[in-house]
């Protein structure tokens, strides 16, 4: 659905142009922005790879098993219908550390890994239990403490300082984890009855 809007967009876009007089500017938009888009992308690589290996070296480790366990109590709470030794924990535990140091990219992969470890224990194979509905809150909600890609980007553009936004970045995240959590509590709690 996304990929038919994008390009309805691209599509209005290019045929308003035309009839307007201004196709020079999407020639100009495609050539230009294209190479701004390849040179942003390899000043941001560097990085993702750099995280994603330590993540990876992380979950060969055990250390991730380890950071679920501490995790546990909290995650036992959140997700009370995964057994407390389900591969899933563990993955969820993953990509919250990932998003917390702000690598949505690198945490991507453990989420993918934690929604079909949920689904292997989901019991209507056609519809999201709660623990599935919970992560993906907690996962488009997550507290991110260190903003990576945004200082990155934001580097990359010659902001005078990138880091000033950790502070309203953390305030932001702990707002929309808290209410996005509550709102899941009540609407299964309600559900429940």
């Amino acid at each position: 659905m996304v990929s038919i809007i994008w390009v309805f967009l691209i599509l209005t876009g290019i045929i308003y142009s035309f009839f307007t007089g201004h196709i020079e500017v999407i020639n100009n938009s495609i050539l230009n922005n294209g190479a701004k888009a390849l040179e942003l992308i390899m000043s941001l690589l560097p990085m993702l790879v750099l995280w994603s290996g330590i993540m990876q070296i992380a979950e060969d480790s055990g250390l991730l098993n380890k950071f679920a366990k501490f995790l546990y109590p909290a995650l036992s709470k959140l997700f009370p219908s995964v057994p407390k030794d389900n591969k899933a924990l563990g993955y969820i535990a993953s990509n919250i550390a990932a998003n917390a140091i702000g690598l949505g990219s690198a945490a991507t992969p453990f989420g993918l890994k934690a929604m079909n470890e949920l689904q292997e224990i989901n019991d209507k194979k056609d519809t999201a239990s709660d623990a599935m509905i919970t992560f993906l809150i907690l996962n488009t909600s997550g507290v991110t403490i260190i903003p990576t890609t945004i200082i990155a980007l934001r580097l990359a553009y010659n902001s005078q300082n990138p880091t000033e936004i950790i502070i309203t970045s953390i305030l932001a995240t702990i707002c929309s984890s808290f209410f996005g959590l509550l709102l899941d509590y009540f609407i299964r709690r309600s559900k429940n009855k």
